[in-house]
Parts: structure tokens; C-alpha cells; sequence
């Protein structure tokens, strides 16, 4: 039988939830590239991230959808239990209110549930202002008990703006985008619109792939094409070598991260790092990918709460962040979300 944690975990309302500030991210069920387990190791990682009081997973593709679903049918309390799947529209679109049910249905179908708990939604092409409709279709049904609540999955600042304003207060409740100490974008525009609209931030790629981990620091810069790295590393990597800055600038960060941790008594250089972003008030959650019965952090990742980095912590990581062109990513990627575009 499932026991909660007794351990106190930071929440925050999310429209009719309440819900923990870390989430399990199950897109790497998605794909045998990241190490697969069986369904049955799958779920009772599951049962194990409840027990720790992690209730709360995100981005169910393809089989994850499935695997999930099965899994809290089991539950004796599903309702416990907060699941937020998505909805990509990637080709152009005739956008109807039969082709919008259908794809929150086929959700619930494969999800095993009457009401999708968090749609995500994400539109690919902005000239085309479709999304604006296929929101409005969305907010009928959620009206109709078919969804508790809707959110976006990398909206930009102008988009989530024009969205919230044409379509009401506490419509959208999130926006999921990549916020870390490496990819600063958010601060640059998303923040206020986050503010003035009262959404919040569900971020990913707060660890980088793992690159904002214990494990690189002293090391030396990984060949992006050995074929040893995970997806996400690659993509990482791709972006701290290209984009950020260099590896030894990386090295310095990690350097920097390591003697915060160890004012507050070892903690881990991804601890630092998630706090570094939970300690923004327009973020929610942070999604940590976990590679269910093969990879787990769940004892790590208890310690990133109880504590808010002090002003001397973000004076030494700012210092090196300065170094970067981490401020400028905005102007060389584009902003929240334009990378998939």
C-alpha cells in the first residue's frame, strides 16, 4: 500500500491541484536510447517517487501515456496522483471542435481517465494563428469537465501574453520551457508576462542532461560525436559549447556550484542548481527526467528544499554567468521555445 512522505515538500497551487515543486519528467521512457526497464520496474519506480511524495509526472509520450495510465488505474486513491500529458500540433492544422476533442479523448483513452489532468498544448507555426482557436476549443472543454487544466508547452513571451489576455484570467495555469543556470531566456521577458498573468513556469532541462552534476566537474570536455552520450547530453552539450560559452567556463561554474554545496553541508552541485531556479518566484516546478528503474535521484532530490541561496551565492554565480553569453542566448537562439521552431 502507497504511503506519502512525512517529509515537508515545497507545493504550489497549479489550477485545481496542489502540487509538489519537483516533478518526475517521463520523456525519457519515450525512447531506448536513455536505457530501458521492464513495465513492472517501471512501475514500482512509480509507487516509490509517491511514497517520496514526488505525485506529480509530466510529459507522457507514446508509451508513456500508456505505462502511466496503467499505473494509476492500480492506485487505491488515483485522485492523488496529478499527470500532465501534451498536445502537439506540428503540420498545419483545419482546426475543428471534433478535431480538438479527439485528440483530449484519445489522451484520455490512453491515460485511462475521464479528465486529463493538465493538457499541454504546443503549436508549432506562429504566422498561422490557429492556436488562438484550438485554445478556445480547449477552454470549452475544460468548461465541460473534459480537462482540469490547460497550460502551454514552449510559448514564447509575446505569444503567452497575447493567449492570456484574448482568453481570460486563469485559463492557462503553466507554460513549460527550458530554464536553467546555463539557458537564462526566461528572465528576459517570460518572467513578467508570467507575473502580470499569474501562470507558472514548469521548466526542464534544469540540469542540463546531467551536465550540472558532480560527476563533470574537474573533467575533461566529452567528444559530442562518441556515441556514449544520452540525447539530451548531446543537446546540452551542443548548447554549453556553442552557445553558453566553453568547457572551461563550464568548469568554472561547476567550481563555483561545489563550494555552495559545500556551505550548506555537501549538498550536490544539482541541488544547487535546482534551487537556483525554484528560487524564482514566477517558476512552479522543475521536471526532472528519470530513467524509471534504471536511474533515479529521488534521495538527491529531497535536498533541494529548505533552504533559498543567499545574496553572496548569486553574486558568485552571477559573476561567472557574466562571462557567458548567456544573456545574449535570447538574441542567438531566439526566445522560450524557438530552438523547436
Amino acid at each position: 500500500m502507497l504511503r506519502t512522505s512525512p517529509q515537508p515538500k515545497e507545493t504550489f497551487p497549479l489550477g485545481p491541484f496542489t502540487v509538489p515543486r519537483v516533478w518526475v519528467g517521463l520523456w525519457q521512457l519515450s525512447s531506448n536510447a536513455w536505457g530501458s526497464a521492464s513495465a513492472a520496474k517501471i512501475r514500482q519506480a512509480m509507487a516509490r517517487h509517491i511514497e517520496r511524495g514526488y505525485n506529480a509526472f509530466a510529459d507522457h509520450y507514446g508509451s508513456a501515456e500508456i505505462l502511466y495510465g496503467q499505473f494509476k488505474e492500480s492506485l487505491p486513491s488515483p485522485a492523488e496522483v496529478v499527470g500532465a500529458t501534451k498536445w502537439c500540433v506540428f503540420r498545419q492544422t483545419e482546426l475543428s471542435r471534433s478535431v480538438v476533442e479527439n485528440a483530449v479523448r484519445e489522451r484520455m483513452t490512453r491515460m485511462r481517465t475521464t479528465t486529463v489532468d493538465l493538457l499541454q498544448f504546443h503549436w508549432q507555426d506562429y504566422s498561422d494563428k490557429g492556436y488562438l482557436t484550438a485554445l478556445q476549443i480547449l477552454q470549452d472543454l475544460q468548461n465541460e469537465g473534459l480537462i482540469s487544466a490547460v497550460g502551454l508547452c514552449n510559448f514564447d513571451a509575446i505569444r503567452t501574453d497575447e493567449i492570456c489576455t484574448q482568453l481570460g484570467p486563469g485559463f492557462i495555469v503553466s507554460n513549460q520551457v527550458q530554464f536553467s543556470l546555463i539557458d537564462t531566456r526566461p528572465l528576459h521577458g517570460m518572467a513578467d508576462v508570467c507575473e502580470r498573468h499569474n501562470v507558472k513556469l514548469l521548466t526542464y532541462g534544469t540540469l542540463c542532461g546531467g551536465f550540472l552534476a558532480d560527476q563533470w566537474l574537474n573533467q575533461p570536455e566529452p567528444d559530442l560525436y562518441s556515441g556514449v552520450l544520452t540525447p539530451s547530453q548531446r543537446k546540452y552539450l551542443d548548447m554549453i559549447l556553442k552557445a553558453w560559452g566553453n568547457w572551461a567556463l563550464f568548469q568554472s561554474l561547476l567550481a563555483v556550484l561545489r563550494d555552495i554545496g559545500d556551505r550548506y553541508g555537501g549538498l550536490s552541485i544539482a541541488n544547487i542548481a535546482t534551487r537556483w531556479v525554484l528560487d524564482h518566484s514566477f517558476v512552479g516546478a522543475v521536471i526532472i527526467g528519470a530513467r524509471l528503474g534504471v536511474s533515479e535521484h529521488t534521495d538527491d532530490n529531497d535536498r533541494v528544499f529548505g533552504f533559498s541561496l543567499t545574496d553572496e551565492d548569486n553574486r558568485a554565480i552571477e559573476a561567472v554567468q557574466a562571462r557567458s553569453n548567456g544573456r545574449r542566448m535570447i538574441t542567438l537562439i531566439g526566445d522560450c521555445g524557438a530552438e523547436y521552431r
